[in-house]
């Protein structure tokens, strides 16, 4: 690499690491930091050509993400590592493999005979790309936890001394100023995994009393499935959780593509609703209830190749006031729905085995809906817990 420039280091970067550490209080997401502080270094005199910072996340679907900058962009690109990727070529000999192998710094002399560097597909890129220097380095969170930082430039000859001293700089800053994005995403993403994305921006809101919450008007839905004390019974502990974590996908992911919210699952049930704040609310829950039967008849059809009986399932449907808050005890709290529509919705479901029907609504429900669909009149049943008996309607889909 060439010598060093006669540029005093502390003239470099000094005016990243202020901003860093007093003009991004108000920016909530590091991906928007992370592509700043590039444009900042670029304007600095570091001849920054491309950046990555790739962190470890807390998810129940994605290993990490890897946010990219490249000459030119004003916002960084976002990819998400999924948990498979450490088996693959894209990661075996990579910069983030030697990092979590306990490397503290990666550099690349692009520049050179490729026989003579390091082999991996990531640095033939580069090359193509005309870059001729590449630094990786870790970036330390608290408890020992080390993401990944990398710079890459065009210059010829590469960064010199004055360039890396600078880079340098930025880091503890910069690892601090991410950590606490990081957590803030991380809160989140738990708090949207367990207990929903509504009610999860209302705990962070701060509605974290017990007691306090809200009446909302809702269409409620309760689905359990059938035989499942004899399955858990009968079967390996593993294949139990992958058959509920299936049952679960195929119901779950039709309501939260239509717009309902999974409050709890208990056991192998559970309990969603469709706010009807959204005057479509009635119908999206039933177009939700169809793509699940669908997404059902699916997995079903591939566990008859290997022997497992069909899983059967039934789903009450009801639509009144609901209280939407925190209850609980001093020390644990749930944000859930409570009232007696809640419960019209529990006593249905477990009247479709009666009936013989998998999807039961209420009178309420069905007026709703009519005659945007086609529903059956099943007869009017007595409910435990109410004194008239109800007129139920059944759907098929």
């Amino acid at each position: 690499m060439n010598a060093p420039e006669k540029i005093p280091s502390a003239t470099l970067s000094d005016g990243v690491v202020d901003w860093l550490t007093n003009g991004t209080r108000d920016e909530r997401f590091i991906d928007n930091i992370f592509a700043q502080m590039c444009v900042r270094l670029q304007e600095a005199g570091i001849p920054l050509k491309r950046s990555t910072l790739h962190v470890r996340i807390q998810h129940p679907q994605w290993l990490g993400a890897r946010f990219m900058w490249s000459d030119g962009m004003r916002e960084a690109e976002i990819s998400r590592i999924d948990f498979d990727v450490q088996g693959r070529s894209e990661y075996i000999g990579s910069p983030a493999n030697e990092m979590q192998d306990g490397a503290t710094e990666v550099r690349e002399n692009l520049e050179r005979d490729p026989a003579l560097g390091r082999k991996h597909a990531l640095y033939d890129e580069m090359r193509q790309m005309g870059l001729t220097d590449y630094v990786a380095w870790p970036l330390y969170h608290t408890l020992g936890k080390r993401h990944l930082v990398t710079f890459a430039t065009d210059r010829p000859g590469g960064f010199d001394d004055a360039h890396v001293i600078a880079l340098k700089k930025v880091l503890p800053v910069l690892a601090l100023v991410s950590e606490i994005r990081i957590k803030n995403r991380l809160a989140r993403t738990l708090l949207e995994t367990y207990v929903g994305a509504h009610a999860g921006e209302l705990i962070l809101a701060g509605a974290t009393r017990r007691g306090t919450g809200t009446t909302v008007r809702a269409a409620i839905m309760i689905c359990d499935l059938r035989d499942f004390t004899k399955i858990s019974d009968n079967w390996p502990r593993d294949d139990v959780i992958d058959l509920l974590n299936d049952y679960f996908d195929a119901m779950s992911e039709p309501i939260a593509r239509h717009g309902g919210e999974i409050l709890k699952f208990i056991g192998d049930g559970l309990l969603a609703i469709f706010p009807l704040s959204r005057p479509d609310a009635c119908e999206s829950l039933l177009h939700a209830v169809t793509e699940a039967r669908e997404a059902m008849a699916a997995l079903n059809a591939r566990n008859s190749g290997t022997g497992r009986a069909p899983l059967n399932y039934g789903i009450g449907v009801h639509v009144g006031d609901v209280m939407y808050g925190n209850i609980g005890s001093s020390s644990r709290l749930d944000f859930t729905v409570i009232g007696p529509a809640v419960n019209m919705a529990s006593r249905l479901e477990a009247l479709t085995k009666q009936v013989g029907r998998p999807v039961l609504l209420s009178r309420d429900f069905a007026e709703l809906v009519q005659p945007k669909f086609e529903l059956a009149r099943v007869g009017k049943y007595e409910v435990r817990g109410f004194s008239d008996p109800i007129e139920l309607f059944a759907f098929e889909g």
